[in-house]
């Protein structure tokens, strides 16, 4: 069964609704459909490019929910100096970092409207209208992140990302976002059992929330912002994510127990609005995506230290840390999930050959 509303990024509510991801249309949205913070976003998108002077050559305006010092807010920042660079100062990138324009969700349809030229989004949100999406959030897909990078660096990527042309969206390329793993008030996480009856935070994903589901835990999907409290109040017993969020998040500080599943090795998604990339020569086309693939092992870099950083601070913070007991059986468990979301000759090749890479480790 596919994921639904895989045609548009405002055809109604999600099954499962939720802020952070997943695209349904706001409840505050007037008659046309668009909400009252979207907007918002785009008023302010409009004054960016007024600022930035509308022309030929301008700076693209840019936009990640992260914060300024995010590995995908500066990796941005790197495509810009490189186009900077290599135009004489034509082209450029203004970012605003920190959610400064609203949620993924609402710039996401932005951008397709063309309010805005570049965004960084989580898969999640792309994975109800483009179903190639869900393939790197499959859980236990990729055996370590290694594999990752290299199928998403090769063809592979590169047609899960020309997947989101027809949606109005041009993919330029993948960040990192890390290993995810189980954090919660309650115990460690030693065994498929041991989820049992957790209320567990998911991104508003019906791939997020059908993970959570084969593991006999309760998943409830949940804008990121509201983990914290969520935690503090035991509205929820846990959430799933990667070192750096939870450490940013300050997650750790309700929630003490982090166990090792990495169940999911998914990457984030650096896309263009279709109607700007229309707008551009074909040798403006050619800077953009050079730029952007080379902001990709820069980003990298200072992914893994981000990483490092975090679980070292992490550690002396005092959390309780643990390995699975048999990776195998959280794999099994969640093996359901494939049959669900891989239901495409297309989709069933490229995971086969994701397989593949990852057996020559």
């Amino acid at each position: 069964m596919e994921p639904k509303n895989k045609n548009s990024l405002a055809q109604g509510p999600a099954p499962n609704g939720g802020t952070e991801t997943g695209m349904r249309k706001p409840a505050s949205a007037d008659a046309h459909g668009v909400s009252r913070r979207t907007a918002l976003a785009a008023g302010l998108a409009a004054t960016g490019l007024a600022a930035c002077g509308v022309r030929a050559g301008r700076m693209f305006l840019s936009t990640d929910t992260h914060p300024e010092e995010y590995p995908t807010v500066q990796a941005v920042k790197e495509m810009g100096r490189l186009l900077e660079a290599r135009t004489d100062g034509r082209l450029g990138i203004k970012i605003y970092a920190g959610g400064q324009l609203g949620s993924e969700q609402d710039t996401l349809e932005i951008t397709v409207f063309g309010g805005l030229d570049l965004n960084r989004v989580n898969l999640a949100p792309l994975n109800s209208i483009e179903p190639l999406t869900t393939i790197p959030a499959l859980p236990f897909l990729f055996k370590s992140n290694d594999h990752m990078r290299r199928a998403l660096d090769s063809d592979i990527g590169d047609e899960i990302l020309a997947s989101l042309e027809r949606h109005g969206l041009i993919g330029l390329c993948f960040y990192d976002s890390g290993d995810r793993n189980f954090y919660n008030t309650r115990r460690p996480i030693r065994t498929p059992e041991d989820m049992r009856g957790l209320k567990i935070r998911v991104p508003s994903s019906d791939l997020y929330v059908s993970m959570i589901r084969a593991l006999g835990a309760d998943a409830t999907p949940m804008s990121i912002a509201e983990v914290y409290q969520a935690l503090v109040q035991g509205v929820i017993d846990g959430a799933e994510n990667n070192w750096p969020s939870y450490d940013s998040g300050r997650h750790f500080e309700a929630a003490k127990y982090y166990s090792l599943t990495q169940h999911v090795i998914a990457p984030e998604v650096l896309v263009m609005s279709k109607s700007r990339w229309d707008k551009l020569d074909e040798a403006d086309r050619l800077l953009v995506r050079a730029a952007a693939k080379e902001s990709v092992p820069f980003m990298r870099t200072l992914w893994d230290q981000r990483v490092e950083t975090s679980r070292k601070r992490l550690l002396e913070a005092g959390i309780e840390v643990n390995e699975v007991d048999d990776k195998a059986a959280f794999a099994s468990a969640m093996r359901p999930v494939w049959d669900r979301y891989v239901v495409s000759e297309k989709a069933r090749r490229l995971v086969s050959r994701i397989e593949e890479m990852g057996d020559a480790e």
